[in-house]
Parts: C-alpha cells; sequence; structure tokens
C-alpha cells in the first residue's frame, strides 16, 4: 500500500509564510476611505497567497503532494456587511499561479472550512451562512483552476437536542446545495457528536466521501473495529463524488486524518508530534485491500511533524516499510 503523508496549512519550517494573515473588521472600519481599507484587504490576500505559493514550493522539494489550504487566504471574504466587494479579479493571477503549480505537480489540496459552517444546524441564518462559505470556498478552488478532486471537507455538525433529526437535516440540506458545491465535499467524523459510525451512514445515503479521522474515534465511538469498518469507508471514495475528475486509470485515493492527544488529561487536545505506533498498526491492517491512502497529519508542529514522523517510520523498514521518498512510505500487507 502506497501512503503520502501531508499537512495543514502553516509550517514552522519556512520563516515569515503564513497564508493566514488577517484584517479584522473592526480595523477595516477604522479606516475612513472604504476603498482604500478594500485594497488592503486586497493586498493582505495577495501576500496569503503568495505565501502559499511559496509553502507549495517547499513542498515539491520535500515530496510533499499532500497540502490543505488555509481557509483564511481571504479576510473578510464573507463578512455580511462586506457584500458587495468581489476581491477575486484584483486576486486573479496570484489564484492562478497556485493553481497551476498545483496542476503542474499533481499535487492533492484541499480545504477544511471553519466549524460556523453547519448543514444540521436548525437556525435558517446559520445555514445560509454555511452554504455561503461552502461556495467561498468553492469559488477559491475554481479561480485556482483545480478540479473536483480538490475537496472541502466538514464535520456533520450539532446534534440540537436530537441527533437523529440533525443528522437528517443535514441530508435535506446538502440536498439542496448545487452540485457544484456537493461534489467537492467530504465528510469527516468528530470527537463529541457525529461518530465514525453515524457520519459513515450520512456518508452512504449521499454518495459523499468520508474522511476518516482516527483520533476523533479513539475518542468517540461505537466500539466499532476501525479495520472492520474501513472497507465501506474505502467504498465512499468509489462514488461519483468521489472521483469527481478522477482519470479511470488513476483514481482519487482515500484520505484519513491523524493526530495524537495532546496529554493524558487532554486526550481531544492535538499534540505537536504524531505517535508512531497506533498510526502504523492501522496502517498494517487496512492495507490488504487499500492500494493507496492519503494521510493528513493534524499535529500542531505542521511539517515539522511530517518529517518527524518519517524519522520515526525508519526503524520499522525491516518490518514491512519501505520508506520511498521525504513524505511517502509503502507498506506490506
Amino acid at each position: 500500500m502506497l501512503v503520502r503523508f501531508g499537512y495543514v496549512a502553516m509550517s514552522v519550517t519556512v520563516a515569515n509564510a503564513s497564508p493566514s494573515r488577517t484584517m479584522t473588521f473592526t480595523s477595516f472600519c477604522k479606516l475612513e476611505d472604504r476603498a482604500a481599507a478594500l485594497r488592503k484587504a486586497e493586498r493582505i490576500a495577495e501576500e496569503n497567497l503568495h505565501n502559499t505559493l511559496r509553502l507549495l514550493k517547499h513542498n515539491r522539494a520535500h515530496d510533499i503532494q499532500l497540502y490543505r489550504f488555509s481557509s483564511k487566504l481571504i479576510p473578510l471574504a464573507t463578512h455580511p456587511e462586506l457584500s458587495d466587494w468581489d476581491p477575486f479579479p484584483a486576486l486573479q493571477e496570484a489564484f492562478q499561479a497556485i493553481g497551476q503549480y498545483v496542476n503542474e505537480h499533481h499535487m492533492r489540496v484541499s480545504f477544511h472550512p471553519d466549524h460556523f459552517t453547519v448543514l444540521s444546524t436548525p437556525r435558517e441564518d446559520v445555514l445560509i451562512k454555511s452554504v455561503k462559505d461552502l461556495e467561498h470556498h468553492v469559488r477559491m478552488f475554481k479561480a485556482m483552476g483545480v478540479d473536483a478532486r480538490a475537496k472541502n471537507n466538514i464535520h456533520v455538525g450539532g446534534a440540537y437536542g436530537n441527533k437523529k433529526i440533525a443528522g437528517e437535516r443535514f441530508i435535506e440540506n446538502f440536498k439542496t446545495m448545487s452540485e457544484e458545491v456537493q461534489k467537492r465535499m467530504t465528510l469527516e467524523n468528530d470527537d463529541k457528536t457525529f461518530n465514525a459510525v453515524e457520519t459513515l451512514h450520512i456518508s452512504e445515503q449521499l454518495g459523499v466521501p468520508m474522511v476518516l479521522d482516527i483520533h476523533h474515534q479513539w475518542v468517540n465511538h461505537e466500539e466499532e473495529s476501525l479495520d472492520e469498518l474501513w472497507p465501506r469507508i474505502l467504498k465512499t471514495w468509489q462514488t461519483p463524488f468521489g472521483q469527481a475528475d478522477a482519470a479511470p486509470d488513476d483514481p482519487l485515493p482515500p484520505k484519513i486524518h491523524v493526530s495524537s492527544p495532546k496529554s493524558a488529561s487532554d486526550i481531544r487536545g492535538h499534540a505537536d508530534y504524531v505517535e508512531v505506533k497506533p498510526l502504523l498498526a492501522f496502517l498494517r491492517a487496512i492495507a490488504p485491500y487499500t492500494e493507496r491512502i492519503d494521510v493528513m497529519l493534524e499535529a500542531k508542529q505542521k511539517d515539522g511533524a511530517l518529517f518527524q514522523l518519517m524519522r520515526d517510520l525508519v526503524p520499522y523498514t525491516a518490518e514491512g516499510v519501505t520508506i520511498l521518498d521525504q513524505a511517502s512510505v509503502r507498506i506490506d500487507p
């Protein structure tokens, strides 16, 4: 089984390369000239996009093919008081440069919209904002020129006193969105509410790929065996939404999220690095019936955690692990 590792948004090894510089609405309002304030927001966004491209080049230098963009590339992009502002024309070249680099080097990229993007909500105003946010993320993908293999990953959301009804509401709200948004979606189990079994059930009903978070499953589960659940999760990636724009001879691999507990007293928090043994145990369990898998590390040390994990895997090269490059391995069944 081919395993590729990636990381989230920020680098701890590339200096002065934040893709998430922001501007609060309060500071925006302090600028009396609104046009000048908008230009400032666009300049910050352009710097974020420039740094994103720097990080992609850093990734390529280290064989990292998997990367999650920051959702904060454009400050105030979906703020209700700036609904008449369209920053995309000013940022067209910067977005296109990112997309060209991603496509040229066959990178897998994604977004993870913020926690306030919730489709299980009973509140109409929250739903409208959530759909708007998902549409904004799709527009960023389209501005880059990357196809529907690039996904937006979200959680099912809150239970609001009745998890069954909340799940049904998620399904109903999902179906009202455009196919353009739907085909770029993946669903992830969370650490408090919708567990892996419940999230998988919704994914199967909608034909939406499921991103398994093995840390979340460890702290929120129904005693299920992950290696037994995995064949069903794998099938969600074989759906039309899962394989949208993928070539028949190059299917999009399933993706999982990995992190380790911060401490014994904070088991839901993310540690700086990823413990190799639990991850390797899971990968070995699914290797007999999985050809390829992409693993997103959600560790606090970002790319530093990826580099450390690759070093931690070296002692296992005598036990069926083959180091292929700086960010991928092959695991024998």
